[in-house]
């Protein structure tokens, strides 16, 4: 349980430097240049590799309970300590729906006993229906920060109204899937040009930024914190940025696949590239980029979304929506931020830093049950860090991938920088890129 992660450019919120870090029994116990390794330590070598701390995800969908024979608890951390992370937010739409302390607390267990440090989304509503309040305040006794019913934005506003009331004093955040239900449930891409001569039905991005103005609306008006899940149009952003700049306390994620897929790759009718909010057109993908280097955006978060492929193989219209995410989302935000150009205090920002403020799994947030994440890399923070060599170059393969499902749009697409170790909990759990 000692390590020491040797040479490598360890990259703090405002500094990057070139030092040794020392890890003793899931601590980190000192970091400066040339230290001396300890009897019995594992040495890693990161020279010329950044070493931050361990990525967060806020969004990721591991299936358990209901739908195991797509994603387990288990196999979800082994995709994301591949990937880099050291905690992953667990989403609710599962079967059934993680909207009370049995469920919740049957997550958090199989989490405890996992590679990573997995914290629970909440539902909002009772079964993820939209009619009824789950009971927030049961599930925040438990340590859960987020609550959604991601899959189904809340589409009554008068409840997303109620909810945020009752979500303030418990000091937890909504996260909202911004989908209006009456203009894209029918649609299974964007709808535009490419929609007409495909003969799709699309779902509009109106359907996405009417949920946007509603939810800023309603925190403006309840004093409560919203956070877009997923957004993926160019004024989505836009109105999230204006809004925050008066002093709201709203924030958002984008999506690998947002901000690198546009809506030609749906034109060979193939469902890998089915998801929603769907993929947009190109200057939604080039204004998503530029946010992404501004720092407009809080999180790049996976939405992490495994299927069987037997429902991945039906016709495009009737297929599941979603795609995978963790094991290529640092590499494709790496590209994003510019690759050899990029800011590595950018991309520790919107990878590490900027979600556990989200998932408030800082030091600062005394998170029950859980690690603290995204935080310096300096003496007496837990140990989760990652290792992360921007000189890689290498192709993602389907058949290589940890999680248990195939439905990966990136099968063969040529990837920049790569995550060559993982320390979460305090554990190696990725050495030289292999699963300890």
């Amino acid at each position: 349980m000692t390590y020491i992660l040797r040479q490598g450019l360890v990259v703090g919120p405002t500094s990057a430097t070139v030092a040794d870090v020392l890890v003793r029994d899931g601590r980190i116990v000192d970091v400066g240049d040339r230290l001396s390794a300890p009897a019995g330590a594992l040495e890693v070598d990161a020279e010329g590799c950044w070493v931050g701390p361990g990525f967060v995800d806020v969004h990721t969908h591991l299936r358990e309970p209901g739908r195991e024979a797509a994603e387990t608890v288990e196999s979800g951390a082994r995709a994301g300590a591949v990937g880099g992370y050291s905690a992953l937010v667990a989403m609710p739409n599962t079967e059934p729906a993680l909207d009370n302390v049995a469920l919740v607390s049957h997550v958090l267990d199989k989490g405890s006993r996992s590679l990573l440090d997995v914290a629970v989304a909440g539902a909002i509503t009772r079964g993820r229906e939209g009619q009824q309040l789950a009971p927030l305040a049961e599930m925040a006794a438990l340590g859960v920060r987020l609550f959604t019913d991601d899959g189904a934005g809340v589409q009554d506003a008068a409840l997303m109204r109620r909810a945020l009331e009752y979500a303030r004093p418990l000091g937890v955040r909504l996260a909202q899937h911004c989908e209006d239900a009456s203009l894209c449930d029918a649609g299974s891409m964007n709808e535009g040009v490419v929609s007409s001569r495909l003969g799709l039905v699309g779902r509009p991005a109106l359907g996405e930024e009417l949920m946007v103005v509603r939810d800023i609306e309603l925190a403006r008006l309840t004093g409560g914190a919203v956070h877009f899940l997923h957004l993926s149009t160019t004024r989505s952003i836009a109105m999230v940025v204006a809004a925050r700049r008066e002093g709201l306390d709203v924030t958002c994620e984008v999506a690998p696949h947002h901000f690198t897929l546009d809506e030609s790759a749906c034109a060979g009718f193939d469902a890998r590239f089915k998801v929603n909010p769907p993929l947009r057109t190109s200057a939604d993908v080039a204004a998503l980029r530029q946010a992404l280097r501004e720092g407009s955006v809080d999180a790049v978060a996976t939405d992490h979304a495994p299927h069987a492929p037997e429902l991945k193989d039906r016709a495009f219209d009737e297929a599941p929506a979603g795609m995978l995410g963790l094991e290529h989302a640092a590499s494709l935000t790496y590209e994003a931020l510019g690759a050899h150009d990029g800011d590595p205090r950018r991309f520790f920002d919107v990878l590490s830093r900027g979600p556990a403020r989200v998932a408030q799994l800082r030091a600062l947030d005394r998170p029950l049950r859980h690690q603290v994440h995204g935080g310096d890399v300096v003496v007496g923070e837990d140990a989760n860090l990652v290792v992360f060599d921007p000189r890689q170059r290498w192709t993602a393969r389907a058949d290589a991938l940890q999680s248990r499902s195939r439905n990966t749009p990136y099968d063969g697409r040529e990837m920049f920088g790569r995550v060559t170790t993982t320390i979460a909990k305090g554990r190696l759990v990725l050495h030289e890129g292999q699963l300890q």
